[in-house]
């Protein structure tokens, strides 16, 4: 027999079909289908979806590192409950990547800021054609990556990108934010346009603001903060 070649413990297919099965956990925790607390069995969700339980297993462990479940001793894994303390850190982690980025905008290129234009377009468009509440919360949380885009740092992007994975868990649970869809369109469109006039300091205050603002709302609508 020959010896085993250098990429013999390669599994395309076994890595494609985890990916597949944690893409549809999300999108079933995004769409509220599994709500916080609720267990995440890997024999029912095996049969359900005709994988095998270490395909399960693995992708349950992406969602646990991504902070959408949680893994305890003898309980097993559940999707997670929105914690007041995260969503108060996830919101001023926020500020510190968004402030960066809107404070580069005079000097960064041109392309990352049509990026930003384009992220807020396409997320008032989608206000105006009346899409479902994913797809306002997907284009929503984009328009705030593209403000972290402006830095050019494909760390900063990477980090922000996986705050808004942690956000849209505290999202998905919060049926008022639906009823507040315009509003903020409006004001991201207020943001944009401090920047065009090159009101930085104006622009970084009112992005200040509007994450302190979304912080409370947050907490308020899922009873975690006095209304």
């Amino acid at each position: 027999m020959s010896a085993p070649g250098p990429f013999s413990t390669l599994h395309v297919e076994l890595a494609s079909t985890v990916d597949r099965v944690a893409d549809e956990l999300r999108r079933a925790v995004f769409d509220g289908e599994l709500e916080s607390g609720t267990p995440l069995r890997e024999v029912a969700l095996a049969e359900s979806l005709g994988v095998s339980r270490p395909t399960v297993r693995e992708a349950l462990g992406v969602l646990v590192a991504e902070g959408l479940a949680v893994r305890e001793p003898n309980r097993g894994v559940s999707v997670a409950a929105t914690d007041p303390d995260s969503v108060r850190d996830i919101c001023r982690t926020r500020q510190v990547l968004e402030g960066a980025g809107v404070r580069r905008w005079p000097d960064a290129d041109e392309a990352l800021r049509d990026g930003v234009r384009t992220s807020l377009v396409s997320y008032t468009g989608a206000v105006r054609a009346g899409a479902s509440y994913q797809e306002l919360n997907e284009r929503h949380l984009a328009f705030h990556v593209s403000l972290v885009g402006l830095t050019d740092s494909p760390r900063l992007v990477a980090m922000a990108e996986g705050l808004m994975v942690e956000l849209r868990l505290a999202l998905a649970q919060v049926d008022r934010i639906r009823r507040n869809a315009h509003d903020q369109a409006d004001s991201h469109t207020q943001l944009v346009m401090l920047l065009e006039r090159g009101d930085v300091e104006a622009a970084s205050a009112f992005l200040v603001r509007h994450l302190e603002d979304a912080e409370t709302s947050i907490l308020q609508a899922l009873g975690l903060a006095p209304i």
